[in-house]
Parts: C-alpha cells; sequence; structure tokens
C-alpha cells in the first residue's frame, strides 16, 4: 500500500507543483501592487495526510484538492485578511470552503486562513495564509512562542491579542452608539454576538465580513453599512436570489440590492441576529412608532392541586375559589399521572386573602394529596 500510494502521488504531485511554480510569481505580483511584500511557498501533502484523506473519500484521488497547496506569509494579521481579500479579487473562491482558524483558533492553538479558489485553467488550489509567527508555531509548536521572545518580536503576539479581542472594541463601539437607549433587546444579542460559532462570508469585492453563524442576509447589509440595512430590498448570495430568512455559510458570497424608497419592517426582527441589525432596526421602528412597547408583567399566583382523579373534582375546586373570592384566569390540567392528575390554577393576587387561607381551602377537598403555590410573572 505504501509503495502503491508513493506511486499515485509522484506523477500527481509533478503535475501540481509545476501548476504552482507557474502561477506563484503572478500572485506576489499581485500582492505587490498593494503594498503587500509576501512569502509564498508551494509544499505537498505528508503521505499519512494523504492516506487520511483516500480513506474519507473511497480511495479516489480525484476527491482530494488540496494534493499540494500554496502557503502565503505575510508580516501581520491585517495583511492575512487583506491578502485573503486580494485573492478572491483576482480568483473566484470555492463557496463554502473558505475557514478562518485566526480568528477561531484551533484547539491546539493552530492559526491561519485556509481557501480553496479556481485557478487559471479553473483548476482548483488550496491556500493557506498566515504570519511567520503562526507559520513557525504550526512548524515547531509551543517553542516557536520562546524563539519570538528571545528576539524580542513581542509585537507580533501584541498584534495577534489584539485581534482576539477586535469583539471587546465592536462591543465597546455599540455601547457608545447606543448609549441612553432602550437596551431590552442587548443581552440576548450580545450572547448570539460573541459566544456563538462564527461564519465568514464576502462582498462582491471579496472583502470578509465576520458574522455570528445563523446570520441572515440582513445582519450581512447592517454590518457593511447603516443605510445600506435600512434600504435593503433583496439579496443574492452565489448569484442567487434568497429570502431575508436565508441563513449565511462561510464562504458564500453576499451582495445586497437597495431601494431609495425601502425601510426596515417589525418582521426584520425575526430574520436579524446581531446586536447591530437588531438595534437599527428596532430604532427606526420607534421612531416611526411602529415598534409594539415591551409588555408589562404582572405578578399572578400559580397554584398547583394533585388530587386523586373522580367525577365532581374540578366542580369543588371551582366552589372553594368562589367563597374565596378568587377569579381564575387559566387553568391547566397535567395528565402525566392519571390516577393523581395535577391541575394548574393562575390568577392575581388579592391582598384580603393570603396564601395559607387557600391552602387550607383547598386541602379540605376530598382525594387533595398535595398544593404548591409560587408568585409568577406573566
Amino acid at each position: 500500500e505504501y509503495k502503491w500510494l508513493k506511486d499515485q502521488i509522484k506523477s500527481r504531485k509533478e503535475v501540481g507543483e509545476a501548476y504552482l511554480k507557474s502561477i506563484k510569481p503572478i500572485l506576489e505580483e499581485t500582492l505587490r501592487k498593494d503594498g503587500i511584500e509576501a512569502k509564498i511557498v508551494y509544499r505537498a501533502k505528508h503521505l499519512l495526510s494523504i492516506w487520511k484523506k483516500l480513506l474519507r473519500r473511497d480511495m479516489d484521488f480525484d476527491r482530494i484538492r488540496d494534493l499540494v497547496a500554496i502557503r502565503i506569509i505575510v508580516n501581520n494579521i491585517d495583511e492575512c485578511y487583506k491578502a485573503l481579500g486580494i485573492l478572491h479579487k483576482v480568483w473566484k473562491p470555492v463557496p463554502g470552503h473558505i475557514k478562518d482558524f485566526i480568528a477561531l483558533p484551533k484547539t491546539n492553538g493552530y492559526q491561519s486562513l485556509h481557501t480553496y479558489v479556481f485557478g487559471p485553467g479553473r483548476k482548483t488550489v488550496s491556500v493557506q495564509i498566515r504570519t511567520v509567527a503562526m507559520d513557525e508555531e504550526a512548524e515547531y509548536g509551543i517553542a516557536a512562542h520562546w524563539f519570538y521572545e528571545a528576539e524580542g518580536k513581542r509585537a507580533i503576539t501584541k498584534k495577534m491579542d489584539e485581534k482576539k479581542f477586535a469583539w471587546v472594541r465592536q462591543l465597546q463601539e455599540w455601547q457608545k452608539e447606543h448609549a441612553g437607549k432602550d437596551h431590552t433587546d442587548t443581552l440576548s444579542a450580545l450572547k448570539i454576538d460573541f459566544f456563538k460559532d462564527r461564519i465568514f462570508v464576502f462582498t462582491p469585492k471579496g472583502d470578509v465580513i465576520d458574522l455570528p453563524d445563523g446570520a441572515s442576509p440582513i445582519d450581512f447589509a447592517y454590518n457593511v453599512h447603516s443605510e445600506i440595512g435600512d434600504k435593503m430590498s433583496g439579496a443574492k448570495v452565489n448569484n442567487k436570489m434568497v429570502q431575508f430568512s436565508h441563513k449565511l455559510k462561510s464562504g458564500d458570497s453576499v451582495e445586497i440590492l437597495t431601494r431609495k424608497n425601502k425601510k426596515p419592517t417589525p418582521d426584520w426582527l425575526d430574520y436579524a441576529k446581531t446586536s447591530i441589525a437588531r438595534g437599527h432596526i428596532r430604532s427606526y421602528l420607534r421612531k416611526e412608532g411602529l415598534l409594539e412597547p415591551p409588555k408589562k408583567l404582572q405578578l399572578m399566583l400559580e397554584v398547583t392541586v394533585s388530587a386523586e382523579d373522580r367525577i365532581g373534582l374540578l366542580k369543588d375546586y371551582s366552589e372553594v375559589f368562589a367563597k374565596l373570592g378568587i377569579s381564575i384566569l387559566d387553568v391547566k390540567i397535567d395528565n402525566k399521572n392519571k390516577s393523581y392528575p395535577k391541575t394548574i390554577f393562575r390568577f392575581p393576587p388579592k391582598q384580603s386573602i393570603n396564601n395559607a387561607k387557600i391552602l387550607t381551602s383547598l386541602k379540605q377537598i376530598k382525594g387533595v394529596e398535595d398544593v404548591i403555590i409560587k408568585e409568577i410573572k406573566q
């Protein structure tokens, strides 16, 4: 099997390396024009990695796209994302095959941007983009940290930390923008933004937009600019029209269509996931009087009575509440235990009647085994 694998790889590797060698100068020149001096290398996957992939691909070599891959090494994290955008302008990305291990490192600390693009001749090319520090760590592990500190390159680590905690700055900006405003939706929105998995989608120009998993085109539009969000009339994902409720996936290319007279509507809140989008939508709806004020929760008593089932039981309950002068607003029956069903009553509390009196009156009913009273808000 080892010899077979080695023979199969040899010819494919030679063809792949020749192809990458031909496109390397094109890529170098393109990046240089945009002010990025990058080191570009190409390498073949290790035999063990190829073997593992073959096992997952039914031993079909044609299904392995990264037998040979390009690695772009740049100076800092900002250049990583800039290089990714430039790359996608030159060669179209393969939808759904972009991974950001910089914003979301692997559990072993590995960081890099991964993408597949359609290169010259429509051939699929696997590309990794990373900083020098990330490349050293990927090659040499944690020892790379000691090397950089010894060499006095703490600035690299600082830059990486700044990128990792970029969401803190986003939170600060959001707080400044919404200072003194209604924050009813804030907490749940922030939980969605900063503690769920992230996706990375692209503008038609190839710029990367970072959104929470489950985000919609509405979230994308407001992330680009509030005016684009407010005037959004439609959206295209990978050149296909989609609904406002469409869930975006990493690698999607998103185009927002706008109209001058278009304005947000209340149903947009059903599809918007990010605090930025929800904040702008709620602000507009509130200004136009289209946002319903939050309902004030009413204090209620919930009484749960467990009793042996019999004919006339509900009649006895009704008589007790009538004598106490209590108007029942809601009744539910829990029949999980058919012999001893639970009846749940809800009603506003009365100052003239304490809970002890309700408890005593209900326990006098034949067959009642347990009574639980608690305060709730609804």
